[in-house]
Parts: structure tokens; C-alpha cells; sequence
């Protein structure tokens, strides 16, 4: 299964709400966060070329949250730090 965020389900900026809703149907909050990452790049075709690692060389955007979403998954609602190919592009701390 691939993340959705362009479904239009949720306005801009509210997609990350989709992950609670994966875990209350029955993926764990890693096969959520894995559906926007690794089975996307996989998906795409992508997986194991320019994205889909943390590793010099390839492609990266990381986010930082306030918690673990492994423990809880909506704090990926809440995002005060966004990484994008290196830059950080929102600091919101």
C-alpha cells in the first residue's frame, strides 16, 4: 500500500492525518510510516537508486517531530522541523 496525499481526503496541510487512520484500521504505525517512504520509492521505481535511504548522494527530505511515531503516530500531525535536500526549510521550535 502507498500513502495517498494528493487524494484530496484532507485540505493542504492536514494529509498527515491519513497515518492515524491506517493504524486504527490495522498497520502499525511502521507499515504507515513505510507506505509514505519506502513502498512510495518502491512504487516509483526509485527504491534503492537516488532515494528511499538516509546515505550521502541521494536524495533526502527529513522531517523532526516532538516524539516517537512509533509509539504514537499523530505526531507526524505536528511537524515544527522540515529538512529539504538539505536545507532547512521550516523551524518552527
Amino acid at each position: 500500500m502507498v500513502y495517498g496525499t494528493d487524494a484530496g481526503v484532507y485540505p493542504h496541510g492536514d494529509n498527515a492525518r491519513q497515518f492515524a487512520w491506517m493504524v486504527r484500521y490495522g498497520m502499525t504505525p511502521l507499515q504507515a510510516i513505510q507506505s509514505a517512504t519506502l513502498n512510495a520509492a518502491e512504487a516509483l521505481g526509485r527504491q534503492g537508486r537516488d532515494v528511499g535511504e538516509l546515505v550521502a548522494g541521494k536524495h533526502a527530505d527529513l522531517i523532526a517531530v516532538a516524539g516517537d511515531p512509533l509509539a504514537d503516530v499523530r505526531v507526524l500531525e505536528r511537524v515544527p522541523v522540515v529538512v529539504k535536500a538539505g536545507v532547512v526549510t521550516k523551524d518552527a521550535r
